[in-house]
This record gives structure tokens, C-alpha cells and sequence, in this order.
């Protein structure tokens, strides 16, 4: 439900940085709606009379604002003392889109043809962007660490989407451009539906608002319906995670979406008391000490061919010392042949389904996993 808003003395201290106003204007309140978002902790959303305020939250420094967006109809004249912050002009016609992802999501809205470029064209397991990427209807923009710049003036971008990160340093060339970044901080969210809930503002920015609402509406209503269901188990299986890359091994921290839904599949997890929102990058030995009794391992992979127990042996021999490699209790999932990571971070209904019917085998009304397999 919408509740008036009017911004205080109480909330100016927190939203100062969003109040500012432009030019020399001296106000420092506006008045609208907030959009009540029920899990999403980093994202705020007022709607006022001829223009939206979302304002981010910085996930790594508490109090703080990692951005503010003024999100104003193109079709409509700019509105006079708008607060401070980056104008969005919606809806995004032309958008540089650096994940798979959001890319995903945004054809999920009906709105594939606003995306003009992408990043990382490999890694993106959607035929109809690889399509139009062939044909040159969307442009390769290079890495999404590093977007090449004149390939993003070049395709007359009118936004790009980009993912921040902690201690990145900035953009790099692309704070010399003068169209929004829309950073897209929905992955530090501590909860699946948290970070779901962050395509109320991708809808906005591409005229899908209520698209986005009826997918989040569906995806809510699955996802706590089966979290229901995970409760009636009788068993509680723990879980790892992933597998050592090089001399780390990434561990989803406690508070991160990956942990939460184990939390909501009713599986035990050896690092849930980890703080962290996002992933610890921890030695082999470390991981083997705190999990290497786990029930379950669930891989992700990207390889043209499948794993096995004998190619897991031949990365690393010390995978042999895990309790569920010794009991054939690998799962894998790969990424080079599903839409995982296309699908899952906004319908994670999806994963939550895979993870009961792995670490809850007694529970057959979900039927087969969509995404993890068990190895041979």
C-alpha cells in the first residue's frame, strides 16, 4: 500500500544528499508517495507529482548513499527544483546492459528491443540477444568491468547498467560521459526476495512498471509458498558450495541471497554465521575444515562438457577429502548450457525450488530440479 510521504526533519538526515535541490533553489523537502517495498533494503522509491526519486542505499558504508536518480518521463518538460541527484529520461530506449542477468530480466518485461548494447557476449546464454548481436542490432561493448566507451557514444546510448563494486575506484572513462549509470546494486541485498524486489525500479526505467509488478507478485507468492513447504522436511541436510578457482574458493557469505534460500530450503549451511553479504574468498584448507563434513555439494561450472567425479579429481585431488564426494552426493550445475544466472537472481523461486528437491529428496510433489544435476 502507498503511504503519503512527507520528508521531515527526522528524515532529512538520512536523505540529505537526496533532498538537495538543483540550481539555487534553497528547499530542502518535496513531498510524495513512497512506494512500499516489502524486502528490498537498499532501494527507496517516492513517487511524486511528474517524477519518480529512487535513491540507493551504499551497501559498504552504513548511513550512506550510493546514488540518487531522478527518474522524469521523456515525453514530459522538466519539473522546476527537482532534488539533487541524475536525471533519468524514461522510458530507456537505448540502454547499454552489462550483465546477462538484467538482460534477461528486461526481456522478461517485453522490453528487449531498448537494449542496444551489451558486455561480455560469451558469457550471455540468451539466443535472441546473441541473435541480434550477429545481425549488429546490439552492439559489443566490451568487458563489464571495463566498457568501451566509444563503442557506448557510438550506439547513441542513452543509459548504461552497470554493476558497482566495493572499492572499484569509479567507471573508470565512462564518468567522462554525460547519460546516467544506473548502478545495479540489487545483488548486495542479504535476501532472495530483497534483491527480487529491485525490478520494481528496472520496470520503471523501461516503461514496464507493471510488468514488473505482476512478475514480483508471482515470484513472492512461489517463493514463500515454498518455503512452506521446505518446513514440513523432516530432515535438515547440510550444504557447500561452489568449488576452489585457482588458490580461492568464493563462499557465499551468510547474509547473501545464496545463503538465504538454503536458510529458506531448510538446509543447514557451514557458513551462515559469516556476516557477509556477498562472497568470502577463503583458502582450500579453511573450506575443508568447516565443510568438508557436508551432506550435500552443490557445483556451479561452465564447461562444454558435464562434470564428473574423475574431473573434479583432476582440478584439485583434495576434493576426495569431502564427505559428500566420498557418498556421490554432487550436484552439478552448468551454466554453459542453462540459464542460471539469467534466470535465478530475479526469480529465485526457481533456485529455491532446485535446492528442496536436492537436499529433500523425500518431498516428490516438486518433481525433477530445473538446473542442478546430479554428477557422475
Amino acid at each position: 500500500m502507498n503511504k503519503n510521504l512527507t520528508i521531515t526533519s527526522l528524515l532529512i538526515s538520512v536523505l540529505i544528499t537526496l533532498c538537495a535541490c538543483r540550481g539555487n533553489s534553497t528547499d530542502t523537502s518535496f513531498s510524495g508517495d513512497t512506494l512500499e517495498l516489502k524486502y528490498a533494503k537498499q532501494l527507496h522509491i517516492i513517487k511524486c507529482d511528474g517524477y519518480n526519486v529512487v535513491t540507493l542505499n551504499d551497501p559498504w558504508n552504513k548511513g550512506k548513499i550510493l546514488h540518487t536518480y531522478i527518474l522524469v518521463p521523456s515525453d514530459k518538460e522538466l519539473p522546476a527544483n527537482l532534488p539533487q541527484g541524475t536525471i533519468v529520461r524514461t522510458p530507456l530506449q537505448r540502454a547499454v546492459v552489462t550483465t546477462s542477468v538484467h538482460c534477461g530480466l528486461i526481456m522478461s518485461f517485453g522490453k528487449g528491443q531498448n537494449i542496444k548494447g551489451v558486455c561480455d557476449v560469451k558469457y550471455i546464454n540468451l539466443p535472441w540477444i546473441q541473435q541480434q548481436c550477429k545481425e549488429n542490432k546490439i552492439a559489443d561493448c566490451g568487458s563489464g568491468i571495463t566498457p568501451t566507451l566509444e563503442k557506448i557514444i557510438g550506439i547513441n546510448a542513452d543509459a548504461i547498467l552497470i554493476s558497482p563494486f566495493q572499492n572499484s575506484g569509479g567507471y573508470g572513462r565512462l564518468n567522462e560521459w554525460e547519460k546516467p549509470i544506473i548502478e545495479t546494486a540489487d545483488y548486495m541485498e542479504t535476501t532472495a526476495l530483497g534483491r527480487a524486489e529491485w525490478m520494481k525500479f528496472y520496470g520503471m526505467l523501461f516503461g514496464a512498471e507493471k510488468q514488473a509488478d505482476s512478475i514480483f507478485n508471482d515470484v513472492e507468492t512461489k517463493y514463500n509458498s515454498l518455503k512452506q513447504i521446505a518446513k514440513t522436511a523432516k530432515t535438515r541436510h547440510s550444504v557447500i558450495i561452489d568449488k576452489i578457482n585457482s588458490s580461492v574458493w568464493y563462499v557465499p557469505g551468510g547474509q547473501s541471497t545464496i545463503g538465504q534460500i538454503i536458510a529458506d530450503a531448510n538446509a543447514a549451511y557451514p557458513f551462515s554465521a559469516e556476516k557477509s553479504s556477498g562472497s568470502l574468498p577463503l583458502p582450500f584448507e579453511i573450506v575443508l575444515e568447516k565443510a568438508g563434513n557436508s551432506d550435500i555439494w552443490l557445483i556451479r561450472y561452465n564447461s562444454p562438457q558435464k562434470a564428473t567425479y574423475k574431473s573434479l579429481l583432476t582440478e584439485n585431488s583434495g576434493y576426495s577429502q569431502f564427505k559428500a564426494f566420498k557418498n556421490k552426493m554432487v550436484f552439478g550445475c552448468n551454466t554453459y548450457s542453462n540459464t542460471f544466472y539469467e534466470d535465478t537472481p530475479f526469480h529465485p523461486d526457481l533456485l529455491l525450488r532446485d535446492f528442496i528437491i536436492i537436499t529433500h529428496p523425500e518431498i516428490t510433489e516438486l518433481g525433477k530440479a530445473k538446473y542442478f544435476e546430479h554428477i557422475k
